[in-house]
């Protein structure tokens, strides 16, 4: 199925933004000086909100109203509120439309300098909307104005930090392996990780050819599976990790997301020092490999035996193993983990009664249905599940299709009397009537 997991609609989208945003604040207890100190940094970062084609800041109260709402309700406190103020209801559509083009034209004109003309042309009427009516229009559709700042730059000092308590934070990277040599071919090795910030313990590992996005959603939802729920996730700023499908099942789950600033390797520190640690412990002697399932028990293998139950200076002397043990995360109820991992694809059912997903025809047994647009969904938490159908606020179950099993059912059908009494078999007719008119066919009968 190509479809990924992507928010119900804008609404989470920009909630699954704003938590993004809050990362810094929400991975760990703060007093308020900290946490003050924490919210004017963010505030002086620009971001491109959904749908926006400029970037914009936040100010501190914002934050802290972000922040409030999301310690309260989770996702659903950062959902946008419907607001009446600001959407300037003295203006047609026409002008709105208007104001809007002209701010994605124009992003850095000052809205007092668009007010300006659009009176000055006859537009507007004097006095109609304020310039401030207008900031908050565009602000509203994401339209604020671009300025020029200074990049935001890691500065000169950096400090040592880790996680408070073991699964506040877990960091997942990519590492690039010896590409193999398999059946003539060249086969690239990418070593998926998952691992947690305090105990540096190894959540999940997989080896793969490819560093798609699907994987280390795979790799994500079998770590808390299994092992329960992180507070944050920290990421670098590669595609594997900027994809909607890992922001929205880490949102409806409660888990943070946080990503390295751009061009700053250091910050990952902990992670480049496992892939050290897995280089010169394994991957520099896997000799010949004939396959990556080969590398991935190798691998496997070395962190069991030997990473984990090896001493770790940054852990005062205790192997990963015993440090993960003091862990207390939350586990994830059944139907939350199954509605986290579904995704939806819009499908139209065909003629006989047929619709692709994943590559595979499925049908459906209600006819009726033929020719509806419908919404397939279908959860990765149970992959081996078949999907099914919602229609008009009702669920339809679906089936791997069964020709075989189908033409049986065909054949079983009763006859009715009539036209259906007899096969129907017109070159069989044809060729009975040809041989009565032959002189041969006559002299044997």
């Amino acid at each position: 199925m190509k479809e990924q997991i992507r928010p119900n609609d804008h609404a989470e989208e920009i909630a699954l933004f704003r938590a993004q945003i809050l990362g810094p604040v929400l991975r760990r207890e703060l007093a308020r000086g900290e946490l003050l100190a924490e919210l004017r940094e963010l505030s002086a970062m620009h971001f491109r909100p959904p749908g926006s084609d400029c970037t914009r800041s936040y100010a501190v109260p914002t934050l802290l109203r972000w922040r409030r709402a999301y310690l309260k309700e989770g996702l659903r406190g950062l959902l946008p509120k419907s607001r009446k103020i600001g959407e300037a209801l003295a203006l047609t559509d026409a002008q709105r439309e208007l104001l809007l083009e002209i701010r994605r034209q124009h992003p850095a004109a000052p809205a007092s300098v668009i007010l300006d003309t659009l009176v000055g042309d006859g537009r507007l009427g004097k006095g109609e909307v304020s310039a401030q009516t207008l900031r908050r229009l565009f602000r509203r559709h994401g339209l604020s104005r671009t300025t020029r700042s200074k990049a935001n730059r890691p500065s000169g000092e950096r400090r040592r930090w880790e996680a408070s308590y073991v699964g506040e934070l877990w960091h997942a990277d990519v590492c690039h392996g010896k590409s193999l040599r398999i059946d003539g071919k060249k086969v690239p090795v990418r070593i998926h990780a998952l691992l947690d910030d305090k105990s540096r313990f190894i959540l999940g590992m997989r080896v793969v050819d490819n560093e798609r996005e699907v994987e280390m959603l795979n790799m994500l939802t079998e770590a808390i599976h299994h092992h329960g729920l992180a507070k944050t996730l920290y990421l670098d700023n590669g595609p594997t990790y900027r994809g909607a499908a890992l922001q929205t099942v880490c949102g409806r789950l409660g888990i943070q997301l946080m990503h390295a600033r751009p061009y700053d390797p250091q910050a990952r520190g902990k992670m480049e020092r496992f892939w050290r640690t897995l280089r010169e412990g394994c991957l520099d002697h896997l000799g010949e490999m004939n396959s990556l399932h080969d590398v991935q028990v190798r691998i496997s293998a070395f962190i069991a035996e030997r990473y984990h139950k090896n001493a770790h200076a940054s852990l005062m002397g205790l192997s990963p193993a015993k440090a993960w043990d003091a862990n207390k995360l939350k586990q994830v109820a059944p139907e939350d983990f199954h509605h986290a991992l579904t995704m939806s694809a819009t499908r139209i059912i065909r003629n006989d009664c047929t619709l692709s997903v994943g590559g595979i025809d499925w049908e459906i047994a209600e006819a009726y249905l033929v020719g509806r647009k419908v919404q397939v969904h279908r959860s990765l938490a149970k992959p081996q599940d078949s999907p099914w159908v919602m229609y008009s606020g009702k669920t339809y179950p679906l089936k791997p299709v069964a020709p075989v099993a189908n033409g049986k059912l065909r054949k079983r059908r009763k006859k009715a009397p009539g036209i259906d009494s007899v096969d129907f078999d017109p070159p069989g007719v044809l060729l009975d009537r040809m041989l009565r008119r032959t002189p041969r066919y006559q002299g044997g009968k």
